[in-house]
């Protein structure tokens, strides 16, 4: 079977023309293009914690983290290094093979980053892939993040740059992308999608696709996020978004990026069983594996091993061997502990 190559010269004629395919047609182009990468039926399953919450200066619209929103989010501080390590060690047990720590914060600060570092270091020792989001990074911090063992930095480029300013007004599109700079030049690998059902324009879809695709370097994972509505923020009363045209961003984004990890992000807790289904068709090969992002809820982990089951899908190499771990009579994550929203 030919490999799909990897282009890097999309127009956003051509995206748009790709989105406006016969369902059927695309879906089938898209499962195609996976094949060529891909198992089908495996899906790499990581978990994401929040290490620092709330209080965070920046004015994205959706985010209940924002201090600007009033959303009823109590704040915690920079989380200790051992309670990170306890989590990740669950996460571990549970199967997941990709630990994720998320800071809301506009950049890390230097005080910070000695223990940033620790915890990158003791997760890698453990054998998960390591991963971060914390905001914007200097070229240094990327730098020393990478020399510790960092993986994946991941930093959203959110929508279109045509729409990003109707979401956002506190950091630049161009910030978005010299922190993804910085990030590659580090030797790092990328985590950078966006969200869908912002009230954007199917044009803005094909714009925040054509951005991540012709990227020098493609993300190795691209997270596609459905808006979850908070009340208190100024997306709360959001029209839903046509469970179709999701499906349509996601079949999209295996074609235009077919050796990427596409993940089903934020949004699954209102996703039927038959939508995700439909989404893992499409090419959506990972997930988020806990029962909160933040304070947003995320299926329960029974659910998704459930689905899984009924799906014939298992987690990807590096987690198979714990799945028995991952059947009904897993433990609940600590109740103390909040879920970083996957949005940021």
């Amino acid at each position: 079977m030919t490999m799909a190559a990897i282009r890097h010269d999309w127009t956003l004629e051509q995206i748009q023309a790709l989105l406006a395919k016969p369902l059927n047609d695309l879906l089938f182009e898209a499962q195609t293009v996976h094949r060529q990468h891909f198992d089908p039926n495996q899906v790499q399953i990581s978990r994401l914690l929040s290490i620092k919450t709330g209080a965070c200066p920046e004015d994205c619209k959706y985010c209940p983290q924002s201090a600007r929103y009033h959303t009823g989010l109590e704040t915690e501080q920079l989380v200790e290094v051992d309670k990170v390590l306890s989590e990740a060690k669950a996460a571990q047990a549970a199967g997941a093979s990709r630990f994720c720590m998320g800071a809301a914060w506009r950049n890390p600060r230097e005080r910070d980053m000695p223990y940033l570092l620790k915890m990158v270091r003791e997760v890698k020792a453990m054998g998960m892939e390591t991963c971060m989001t914390l905001g914007m990074l200097s070229a240094e911090q990327a730098e020393v993040l990478a020399e510790a063992g960092l993986d994946y930095y991941n930093h959203n480029l959110d929508t279109s740059p045509e729409f990003y300013g109707e979401i956002i007004s506190t950091r630049s599109y161009d910030d978005r992308l010299h922190t993804l700079d910085n990030v590659r030049k580090a030797g790092m690998k990328v985590c950078s999608g966006g969200i869908l059902g912002m009230g954007e324009q199917a044009s803005d879809r094909a714009g925040l696709l054509q951005q991540l695709a012709n990227l020098p370097t493609q993300p190795e994972s691209v997270p596609i996020n459905m808006l979850v509505k908070v009340a208190g923020t100024p997306m709360a009363d959001q029209a839903d978004l046509d469970p179709i045209e999701f499906v349509r961003v996601i079949a999209a984004a295996r074609i235009m990026m077919p050796a990427s990890h596409v993940r089903l992000s934020a949004g699954r807790e209102d996703m039927s069983d038959e939508l995700q289904a439909m989404c893992f068709f499409a090419g959506a090969n990972s997930i988020f594996y806990g029962c909160k992002l933040l304070t947003t809820a995320n299926p329960k982990e029974n659910d998704d091993m459930t689905l899984f089951a009924r799906l014939g899908i298992t987690p990807e190499a590096g987690a198979a061997k714990h799945i028995e771990k991952m059947k009904p009579t897993l433990p609940q994550p600590q109740e103390d502990v909040l879920f970083y929203d996957a949005t940021q």
